[in-house]
């Protein structure tokens, strides 16, 4: 079961929160709006997104009764959730439980499930887990090399992350290819993941028990040898807040070069600025290293798709990772590259033997299309 029609009547997206430059984007058929202003928190940014779909001149609903479910996307669902679920009391509990595994993402969670449950009231509230695509991932990959009641005990294990994109992308993806096939999707934003997909299953994920490993982020280190945070502790004397604050969010990107935001970086670099080129040098480098896992992985490959805020709009970052990549047939069209479109298009030249694509992700269509067949059913 599908939604009837995939109309957007209307969109917009709050990012830069916690800064004083915050942007705020909100279009429908007849207007368009957008901001720069202070958004301190993700519950002034709610309310702002609820004054905008109300406002009487720009908005697209009367009152809040007209909404009849609200899509939460939830990152972290832990081994209690592997379906899109709607939400009690109960549901909010193990969202909060969980947020000790995903510290930048689940509080986040709760504050606009509690926010729209009070703005919407009439409406039913559908949480649509980021680790629900991953489930099918083998044992084999998702098991750490860790005594086995952390496992079957305390369920310490890979979960994996983005789901909701890797899962959208990688079915547009295989309609565009008409065939089933091995794909590999890089998810780059602020926080970045890659996963192999076989015939439209996930078997692999860079992410894993939670969304802090695996490619260097906006502020998350990444992959790191755990005996670093050991030395923070017992050598330097951080206490494992510190340490965990430290590779969340003054890490990856930040903690190289002072800027979390690529845009920023990339300008940098051009620029001249040193610590910038090495910086994106080493994440296009650790991206171009999972390439390679994952083509052994999946035992051949036929598409790797970029996608998300970075990998849709950075024709650099594109180039970088494909570069000298022939041995796996990847190379890529330098004007193709350069080409801005909302629609799926191919970026590869007329010689590479895999496919190149750069695939819009469109993870609200995805929540709203599996919100649907949960209430249909």
């Amino acid at each position: 079961m599908v939604m009837p029609t995939n109309e957007v009547i209307c969109s917009g997206m709050i990012d830069r929160i916690g800064l004083e430059t915050s942007n705020i984007t909100f279009k429908t058929a007849s207007n368009s709006l957008e901001e720069i202003l202070p958004i301190p928190t993700h519950k002034v940014g709610l309310q702002k997104v609820s004054d905008l779909l109300l406002d009487p001149e720009k908005g697209v609903i009367k009152t809040t009764s007209e909404i009849a479910a609200v899509g939460h996307r939830v990152v972290h669902g832990g081994s209690y959730f592997s379906n899109t679920t709607e939400i009690t009391e109960e549901v909010k509990e193990k969202i909060k439980e969980l947020s000790e595994l995903a510290p930048l993402h689940n509080p986040a969670h709760l504050v606009g499930i509690n926010v729209a449950e009070e703005i919407f009231s009439d409406a039913k509230q559908v949480a649509v887990f980021d680790t629900a695509f991953h489930q099918t991932i083998p044992v084999e990959a998702y098991k750490y090399a860790i005594p086995n009641f952390l496992l079957t005990e305390h369920k310490v294990r890979v979960y994996g992350f983005h789901g909701t994109s890797h899962k959208y992308v990688s079915e547009r993806a295989i309609n565009y290819l008409d065939k089933n096939s091995k794909i590999i999707t890089i998810h780059l934003g602020n926080g970045c993941s890659m996963s192999a997909v076989k015939d439209g299953k996930s078997i692999d994920t860079t992410m894993g028990f939670s969304p802090s490993n695996g490619l260097i982020m906006g502020t998350r280190a990444g992959d790191i040898d755990q005996s670093v945070i050991f030395y923070l502790v017992k050598n330097l004397g951080y206490t494992p807040d510190e340490v965990n604050s430290i590779l969340l969010k003054q890490s990856g990107m930040l903690g190289l070069t002072g800027y979390s935001d690529l845009r920023d970086i990339e300008s940098k670099a051009q620029e001249g600025d040193k610590d910038c080129k090495l910086a994106l040098l080493m994440n296009a480098y650790r991206i171009r290293k999972t390439i390679g896992a994952y083509t052994a992985a999946l035992n051949g490959l036929d598409a790797i798709i970029f996608t998300a805020g970075i990998g849709e709009n950075s024709s650099f970052m594109r180039n970088l990772i494909c570069t000298d990549m022939d041995y796996f047939g990847i190379e890529i069209d330098a004007a193709k590259n350069q080409i801005r479109s909302k629609e799926i298009r191919e970026i590869n030249s007329e010689n590479s033997i895999v496919k190149v694509l750069v695939v819009p992700t469109d993870e609200e269509y995805e929540i709203a299309n599996q919100v649907y067949q949960l209430l249909g059913n």
